[in-house]
């Protein structure tokens, strides 16, 4: 019975895993959730480090306000009731499931 509930969230995480997008693709309008920040086999660096400090921890919304022009960097997004302005490179690493109906 147990290795059934464990089979069940691995497959679970790894359904997560492929629909999960970088913060840093999403457009103005999007809305998102946090799934993770860094990548799990490695150490977290201090940029993901301060970035969940702020606050992007799983099951956070995420909304993406505005780009700048030209060229969409920096980007605007709120983060509960948060508006913070980061540079793309900087949220690469922050993993987010739409939740707008968007592809």
């Amino acid at each position: 019975m147990d290795g059934v509930a464990i089979m069940g969230a691995v497959s679970t995480a790894a359904a997560e895993a492929r629909e999960s997008v970088s913060l840093s693709s999403l457009r103005a309008g999007s809305i998102a959730m946090v799934v993770s920040v860094g990548i799990r086999r490695e150490a977290l660096s201090a940029l993901e480090r301060r970035l969940l400090e702020l606050g992007f921890i799983g099951g956070e919304q995420v909304q993406v306000l505005a780009e700048a022009r030209p060229g969409g960097d920096p980007i605007v997004v709120r983060l509960g009731s948060t508006t913070l302005a980061l540079r793309r490179r900087e949220v690469e690493s922050v993993w987010v499931t739409r939740t707008d109906g968007e592809p």
